[in-house]
């Protein structure tokens, strides 16, 4: 039970309300407002960004500090010591896996990699020139018509099986976007593979040649898979909880939180960096636009620096920076143009005062984007990878909301419209 109240008095109201404060584990403490509709009001809160909409035991972000932790795990010690598929394990089971937990859940999502070969048709009805993201909308969305059968959402059981396919099924429908986009055959799953090999086998190789993938590749690949696995309450998570809400199936739910990510403003970030990157062009330049983005009456922004969430350095920057220089070393990458720009902006931002100040360091979009860049996948492609990573934490999310008492989600609004009017005549 609650012990801290707070009051709030409205004029009109003869009586102060009490509301209960909640603590959680750790983080800001937060008011339960939910009584306050008997009275007669609501809350407004734009965006959310001060609102609880649910409560989660998965992930904590402190963006002050620069925290993120699944299920009190930091960050920074998943991607040195763990790996994406034992991350996913983490994410929905609550624990890190015991060596034959792990075992058997590595071997599940492995013979769940493959597609019911009617989705290859689904594939034939998009042109080629359709955005990858569209397409993996789609697909996604699909699923549901190949697993719906026996599906209750109300079972745990049901629920985990429709979790292992969805994450199993990404990367080779993510595979098979890049592959009809190209004009190439698709390439099925190796079950010798582990997750992240599998998905750049299924990108890059072709039936004229053995599979070959490179370790050092393979490892920045799952790196990256697991930075991006869960990241609290962000808008494509909350799209996902909301759909789920009202107790559609899994795959519906996934789509949303697929169209949620495709926004610039959420998943679309890595793009823009390399949309930066060409438009600054040459290194000559780059004096310029830092000026530009000093400049507060200019609208130019440098994309990648910064974090609406951390006020502090990106937690995630700080592991995948070190993988960064191992990628283009091992691609021999380093006299690329463009990432010879971005090599040269990270180094302004870590020194330059501005920047320092306002705490405007490289994010982990800056540095995924040079990877992904610099591995060959082209740009219409990043956040489709980035949707890949972050199912684990949309069917986690989806999870756990079943598995405790939830209602369906309903918004309020301030109605600023005509009041009631008569029709004319």
């Amino acid at each position: 039970m609650s012990e801290k109240k707070a009051r709030l008095s409205i004029d009109g109201i003869d009586e102060p309300i009490e509301l209960p404060v909640y603590a959680g584990s750790t983080g800001p403490d937060v008011v339960d407002v939910r009584s306050l509709v008997g009275q007669g009001v609501f809350t407004y809160d734009p965006g959310f960004v001060s609102t609880a909409a649910c409560d989660s035991d998965i992930t904590y972000i402190d963006g002050g500090a620069g925290v993120l932790l699944h299920r009190g795990y930091p960050i920074e010690q998943l991607a040195e010591k763990s790996n994406f598929l034992e991350t996913c394990y983490l994410l929905l089971n609550g624990e890190l896996p015991a060596a034959d937990e792990r075992e058997v859940f590595e071997n599940t999502i492995r013979y769940h990699t493959m597609v019911d070969e009617a989705i290859h048709q689904f594939f034939r009805g998009f042109p080629r020139t359709a955005h990858p993201m569209a397409m993996l909308c789609g697909v996604v969305g699909a699923l549901s018509a190949f697993y719906h059968d026996n599906l209750d959402i109300d079972n745990s059981e049901h629920r985990l099986l429709a979790a292992h396919r969805v994450i199993a099924k990404m990367p080779t429908l993510a595979a098979m976007c890049y592959k009809h986009g190209m004009g190439q055959p698709f390439m099925y799953p190796q079950n010798s593979m582990g997750f992240a090999e599998n998905f750049l086998h299924m990108m890059f190789g072709t039936p004229c040649e053995e599979p070959k993938v490179s370790p050092v590749l393979a490892k920045a690949m799952d790196t990256l898979f697991l930075l991006h696995a869960d990241h609290e309450q962000n808008a494509s998570t909350s799209t996902v909880r909301l759909a789920g809400s009202t107790g559609t199936n899994p795959y519906a739910c996934i789509a949303s939180g697929i169209a949620a990510l495709w926004g610039p403003a959420h998943g679309g970030a890595n793009e823009a960096v390399l949309d930066m990157l060409y438009e600054i062009g040459d290194e000559s330049r780059i004096e310029e636009f830092i000026k530009r983005a000093k400049d507060k009456d200019d609208p130019f922004r440098l994309m990648g620096f910064g974090h609406r969430v951390y006020k502090n350095y990106d937690p995630r920057a700080t592991v995948i920076r070190g993988i960064c220089d191992e990628v283009l070393e091992e691609l021999g990458s380093e006299n690329d143009p463009l990432l010879r720009i971005a090599k040269k902006l990270e180094k302004i931002a870590l020194e330059d005062e501005y920047f320092i100040e306002r705490k405007l360091f490289p994010n982990v979009d800056f540095y995924s984007g040079i990877i992904l860049k610099a591995i060959g996948i082209p740009t219409s492609m990043f956040t489709v990878i980035f949707a890949t990573g972050r199912t684990p934490g949309w069917i986690a999310h989806w999870h756990e909301m079943l598995s405790e008492s939830y209602r369906i989600g309903r918004p309020r609004q301030l109605y600023k419209g005509y009041t009631k009017r008569d029709y004319p005549g």
